[in-house]
């Protein structure tokens, strides 16, 4: 049986172009960049020219783009490193309550260390209220840490709004998750007022273990790895010439072709919460089609159903014996069986937010592909209703 892939929020199919890119860097640039050698100058021009490529297309100098791991790190980075610049001896910092597990779990861990965190709730739909944010401000708030889109639901937060709103504080930092977004949706950094702002090769169709963190002119970190003086001294190691080349080659291609792709995913987004509203049993987590501004309010590319009453697992597994892969919450907690912390955020029961699976779909599906997948969900929820009680 042929399988379908629809779990791109987790990580989406390397572009084949990517992919023979990559291998043939691997072949020919093998060099240490830091090295004096000419094989290492000519790695290193190799990793300024996709530094510049991305700055291009992010909206940013070259000099505001450091070379990560991925979106854990950038995040982590992003957090982290301004909390431990900051100077102030009592610190501050904000959040939402259904950040990413990598923004989240950085704020958990820095209070450990006595610094002070607002997690902010957020409504229904899982979308926070800039007057939260700012109401939530004090004299020795360092930073504010809000997504673009939500990972689980496709939910895009007020982030211009947030920004505009933050202009007044100087003082404090505006730290952007922008790994579900790029390559889908709008953005525009710096107009909106943004200072770091997080991206991650592998969920626009390059190489995993890289990503980046873009760094406004002029704002410091503290790094997190110490050793070299790589990426201006803010994160050492070793430049990863084949994989930073085929994300800046990644990106062009997903930047360039963002609209056109967002308009046919969004299409099929809209198909499939048609299909779903024939199956009474599955319930929508996020933006409605048919709402006001839906298009601007959720990523295009993500739909979060929930079975009250069923386990996910058992949704999943019998999904994927008919051929079709998605998964549950985020990847980083999809083996976890306790309810999704972002559901819970949004004031679902706990059966809702237990029973949840998360559907994401890019570049290789076609309306056709919307159909089966339709048609395989009723078949799988008419399969599993009998099973409803035993499954709690």
């Amino acid at each position: 049986m042929k399988s379908y892939y629809y779990d791109h929020s987790a990580s989406t199919p390397m572009l084949p172009i990517v992919i023979q890119t990559m291998g043939e860097l691997m072949k020919l640039h093998y060099a240490n960049p830091a090295a004096l050698h000419r094989s290492g100058a000519e790695a290193m021009k190799l990793v300024d020219r996709a530094r510049a490529s991305i700055g291009e297309r992010m909206g940013a100098e070259p000099e505001e783009v450091v070379f990560t791991s991925g979106g854990t790190e950038s995040n982590n980075l992003a957090i982290k490193g301004s909390v431990n610049k900051a100077a102030r001896t009592s610190k501050h910092i904000v959040t939402t309550a259904v950040e990413h597990a990598s923004v989240y779990e950085s704020f958990r861990q820095l209070e450990t260390f006595g610094i002070e965190t607002t997690i902010l709730p957020v409504d229904g739909q899982g979308k926070v209220n800039p007057e939260d944010v700012v109401k939530a401000i004090r004299k020795d708030t360092v930073l504010v840490s809000v997504m673009q889109v939500n990972n689980e639901t496709g939910v895009v937060q007020p982030i211009a709004e947030i920004g505009r709103r933050l202009s007044e504080y100087p003082h404090v930092r505006f730290h952007v998750d922008g790994v579900q977004a790029v390559g889908k949706v709008p953005f525009s950094w710096k107009k909106w007022g943004v200072d770091l702002y997080s991206g991650s090769a592998h969920k626009f169709g390059g190489p995993k273990g890289l990503g980046f963190l873009l760094v406004k002119k002029g704002i410091e970190l503290a790094p997190l790895l110490s050793g070299g003086d790589q990426e201006q001294g803010i994160r050492s190691g070793t430049h990863n010439v084949p994989g930073i080349v085929a994300m800046s080659q990644a990106l062009r291609l997903a930047e360039e072709s963002k609209q056109s792709r967002r308009e046919n995913m969004y299409a099929m987004r809209q198909r499939l919460l048609r299909i779903v509203a024939d199956i009474p049993e599955l319930v929508l987590n996020g933006v409605h089609s048919d709402e006001a501004d839906a298009e601007s309010r959720t990523a295009p590319h993500i739909v979060n159903l929930s079975y009250p009453g069923m386990r996910p697992e058992v949704i999943i597994h019998m999904l994927e014996k008919h051929g079709i892969l998605v998964s549950t919450q985020s990847a980083c907690s999809s083996k976890s069986l306790q309810p999704s912390r972002v559901l819970l955020a949004m004031g679902h029961a706990s059966d809702r937010a237990s029973g949840s699976i998360r559907i994401s779909f890019g570049d290789e599906h076609a309306m056709e592909d919307i159909e089966i997948l339709g048609e395989r969900l009723k078949m799988v929820v008419a399969k599993l209703k009998p099973l409803e009680r035993n499954s709690k």
